[in-house]
């Protein structure tokens, strides 16, 4: 009897998961040390969001958001080499910020021969250039639609959501002949909780509570699922149960 043997991959969000924080701050400051952006949309707009998530009493999806529409209405006009330039000077700078946990996992991946590949909300030139340095083999990410001439409309194709995020999964699943039953994702919130349904290994990566909360609600994920927590130099694996 024949059996199918599909590719085993590893699907990583990069945010939170991969990367200590988020790419897209890094590169929000470099449009003001550039002077794309005013520096008192960071002061009034940005940073007083961020403080209030830094401090705990707000939600970081509101920060991003706020990040992505500063971000958006930011590149209108700009050009596409611009940006490719400023997300390779980030990832020169900053691409070694990583979890240590998350960081020995795609090296594990890559000794065993298997598909490595970012699927992130991230602006999709900042995950290009993230997955080159970490030798990704394959990469999605949020796209800000160019014209012809090579400039942002401020057009956006999401992939920060959980519904894009299995839509991309399924894709490449069909792209490169993948067996998700084999098949691992990391992820961090719940935009990524859809990867996690897919796949027969999934791990929550410093997961939010409402990730937490929604792996609860799911019996077929909780049974499944590995939390790991990375402090310091300490990696913590976490039982569901006692959270």
């Amino acid at each position: 009897r024949y059996i199918w043997m599909g590719k085993i991959a590893a699907f990583y969000d990069i945010d939170g998961t991969l990367y200590r924080e988020g790419l897209i701050t890094e590169v929000f400051k470099k449009f003001v040390t550039h002077e794309l952006v005013d520096e008192s949309k960071w002061h009034d707009v940005v940073k007083p969001t961020f403080m209030k998530y830094d401090r705990r009493q707000g939600e970081y999806d509101d920060y991003l958001q706020k990040m992505v529409d500063i971000y958006k209405e930011t590149l209108i006009g700009l050009s596409n080499e611009h940006i490719r330039h400023i997300a390779n000077l980030v990832i020169q700078q900053k691409g070694e910020r990583v979890y240590t946990f998350t960081r020995d996992e795609i090296l594990k991946h890559k000794e065993n021969n298997h598909l490595v590949i970012a699927v992130s909300g991230s602006p999709f030139e900042l995950v290009q250039a993230m997955a080159k340095k970490h030798n990704f083999d394959d990469c999605r990410g949020t796209i800000y639609v160019t014209d012809k001439y090579g400039r942002y409309t401020g057009e956006v194709i999401p992939m920060w959501d959980h519904v894009s995020k299995k839509k991309a999964l399924l894709e490449l699943c069909e792209l490169y002949d993948i067996d998700l039953e084999s098949s691992y994702a990391y992820g961090d919130t719940t935009g990524d909780f859809t990867m996690f349904e897919l796949v027969g290994h999934p791990y929550a990566i410093n997961p939010t509570k409402e990730l937490v909360e929604k792996i609860k609600q799911h019996p077929e994920v909780a049974k499944k699922i590995t939390i790991i927590v990375e402090r310091k130099n300490m990696i913590y694996k976490i039982n569901l149960n006692d959270l």
